[in-house]
């Protein structure tokens, strides 16, 4: 599970593309600071890429220590960075910057930034005890000791507006010839093909259910934008020990720890929102109707 670590790159890289829009509005390069001005690495017009700019998009690109002077990586990762400088420069020139509606995005992606920023900085500062690590790993041995690794064979597709209808059509599906000629017919583009699933990325309960499956289940889970409808094929016991078992470890808890926070984040922010005219009634608390 990728989890906390792709989500900060996530935020920073966020973080990046805001500061240069937001610093850059009616800037030239003789304006900005000597920190800036220093160690550059490349020049488009206005623009400038700096050595701790490049870096940067090295780390946020995942690439290993040892690969950072290979001649290919360099030209790839310095190359999209140019790209990136040079349509800010033309966005700049045309003024694309004081337009209203790129104005409220810009003001969007920076609350955005901030507040994930906030709530990474407090999850940080609670790091778990090794304590904490091994009871957590002892806690989850479907994500340890006893993870599995399953064989599926899989349809996919994107997961849009319409696809919990889909997702409804198909439920009672018996095999994924069903549902590949149903989503074929309804023009639904889709792909169908092998894969595996580890235990260690689902719930307890989706993990029991695989366990007390049939021989025509077909499953269904969301992964990031798409929808995967699914039949297990198979499976390998894959014990996760050790170092690799206490990063991992890690990485699930910092994601749960940031759930929580964005939790209470939540529940703060509603006890202090003052809303305003209708608003004040549809946000009232305790007016949800229910069935």
């Amino acid at each position: 599970m990728k989890g906390l670590s792709s989500q900060l790159c996530k935020f920073v890289a966020a973080l990046g593309c805001c500061a240069v829009l937001l610093g850059g509005c009616g800037k030239k390069s003789g304006d900005q600071p000597a920190a800036a001005r220093g160690q550059v690495v490349a020049r488009i017009g206005d623009q400038v890429v700096t050595t701790q700019e490049f870096e940067n998009e090295m780390r946020l690109a995942n690439v290993p220590a040892d690969k950072q002077k290979d001649p290919e990586i360099v030209k790839k990762v310095l190359g999209d960075l140019v790209v990136r400088k040079y349509l800010l420069q033309q966005a700049l020139g045309a003024k694309l910057d004081r337009e209203p509606g790129v104005l409220l995005d810009l003001l969007r992606a920076r609350e955005q930034v901030l507040e994930n920023a906030f709530l990474v900085r407090a999850v940080m500062s609670k790091a778990p005890s090794k304590a904490d690590v091994d009871k957590y790993i002892a806690d989850n041995p479907t994500k340890f000791a006893d993870r599995k690794i399953f064989a599926i064979e899989q349809v996919g597709f994107p997961f849009g507006p319409n696809g919990q209808a889909i997702v409804e059509a198909n439920k009672n599906a018996t095999s994924l010839d069903e549902i590949d000629q149903q989503l074929t017919s309804a023009g639904i583009p889709h792909a169908r093909q092998s894969g595996a699933l580890s235990s260690s990325d689902i719930t307890q309960d989706f993990y029991n259910n695989i366990q007390a499956k049939k021989a025509d289940d077909v499953f269904f889970l969301r992964a990031g934008p798409n929808g995967v409808f699914f039949k297990v094929k198979g499976e390998e016991q894959r014990p996760l020990t050790g170092e690799a078992a206490a990063n991992a470890a890690r990485q699930l808890m910092r994601a749960d720890a940031l759930k929580a926070e964005a939790g209470l984040a939540a529940y703060s922010a509603n006890l202090e929102a003052k809303y305003e005219g209708e608003y004040a009634g549809i946000m009232k608390p305790g007016d949800d109707k229910k069935n």
